[in-house]
């Protein structure tokens, strides 16, 4: 029985992620104004801080735990190290910067051999040799499941960071690689699964028609080599944000930090066609796979239309462009390939959402 006058108690699916994040900031105090040396706070992939002589550190941490983000079931130890330095990793390109250090804390459960410890750490040193990042440090811990929390640190010049507030009306709003792949090979392994649970030895998986989308999701790039070509052609976007919850949340990100409004175009979302054929074969709209599947970690960004003439085509596709809001509460609009111009929802993955 609740006791009289019992502080009211409110469960975190019930704001969602994003929510939470409001009430740690509102709880720290930080909607005050930014301190010191520091640029960027809580509010994008990653804080910002002085370092002097107008260069600046760039800080990130992500964790991965097991039934959450991961299924030991089927995901390999190798790609497991690899894909938790590359969602850090990732961040840090999402500021138009470069990884230079990392930390790597492990959490053991018992079911943990050292043999798979020296296995994820192997996928861990791939990703270090990929991203030209030095692990110096990080701490092991029991827990009840397995989980790995990886920090980052970036550097950059101080005027090559670029923050999700930067969007500019009339700017094109692109997207580089292919979206909803990641998505893709997620429902593929969690299909196989529940097919072993049920046939058990009986059970021969046939994988080889989703060899690109189990890839996608199991060991997903950071799109550093992308930064690193805007560089030498001597271009930065006005915004910028990993694709990590989704397309279409990401977009609103963009959108509510730089005060602007977007409209996109179903026929011009960058999909692979494994990634359409894996839809298919599920009877779903790969379109919702693109918008709201996450973890594909490629990178959304606006730019000048005269500005990606410097930029290879190959490399990216424009989805839309940035557009006065039509309304506050709907600033993203979604034309479908009939043409009906739809608000678009943030959607995305939500950590804390029961039916996620």
């Amino acid at each position: 029985m609740e006791a009289p006058n019992a502080p009211q108690q409110t469960d975190v699916s019930d704001i969602g992620e994003f929510g939470l994040i409001a009430v740690m900031r509102d709880t720290l105090g930080l909607d005050g104004g930014l301190v010191d040396d520091l640029l960027s706070g809580i509010g994008d992939d990653t804080a910002v801080y002085h370092v002097g002589n107008g260069r600046v550190h760039l800080l990130t941490l992500d964790a991965l735990k097991e039934g959450i983000h991961f299924d030991r079931a089927f995901m390999p130890m190798e790609h497991l190290g690899f894909k938790a330095m590359s969602v850090n990793v990732s961040d840090v390109v999402a500021m138009n910067a470069e990884p230079r250090y990392a930390t790597v804390t492990i959490g053991l459960s018992q079911q943990v051999t050292v043999e798979m410890v020296e296995t994820i750490y192997e996928g861990v040193r791939e990703a270090c040799e990929a991203y030209d990042v030095t692990v110096v440090g990080g701490d092991t811990t029991s827990a009840h499941a397995l989980s790995l929390s990886v920090t980052v640190v970036g550097e950059a010049d101080e005027d090559d960071v670029v923050y999700r507030s930067g969007a500019q009306v009339g700017d094109q709003l692109c997207v580089t690689g292919d979206v909803g792949a990641s998505y893709a090979g997620l429902k593929v392994l969690a299909r196989n699964r529940r097919r072993m649970e049920e046939e058990q030895e009986d059970f021969q998986p046939s994988l080889d028609p989703y060899s690109y989308v189990i890839r996608r999701h199991l060991a997903p790039p950071a799109q550093l080599k992308t930064v690193q070509d805007w560089a030498e052609a001597g271009v930065q976007p006005h915004a910028l944000i990993d694709v990590s919850d989704g397309v279409a949340s990401e977009v609103h990100h963009v959108c509510e930090a730089s005060d602007v409004g977007a409209q996109l175009y179903e026929p011009a979302l960058p999909i692979d066609p494994e990634t359409r054929n894996t839809a298919t074969d599920f009877g779903d709209d790969v379109s919702v796979y693109a918008l709201f599947g996450g973890e594909d970690y490629e990178l959304v960004f606006t730019m000048p239309e005269e500005e990606l003439d410097a930029v290879d085509p190959q490399s990216y596709s424009v989805i839309g462009e940035i557009v006065e809001p039509d309304e506050p509460e709907r600033p993203v609009l979604f034309q479908r390939a009939d043409g009906e111009n739809v608000p678009l929802q943030p959607g995305g993955f939500d950590h804390f959402d029961e039916d996620a």
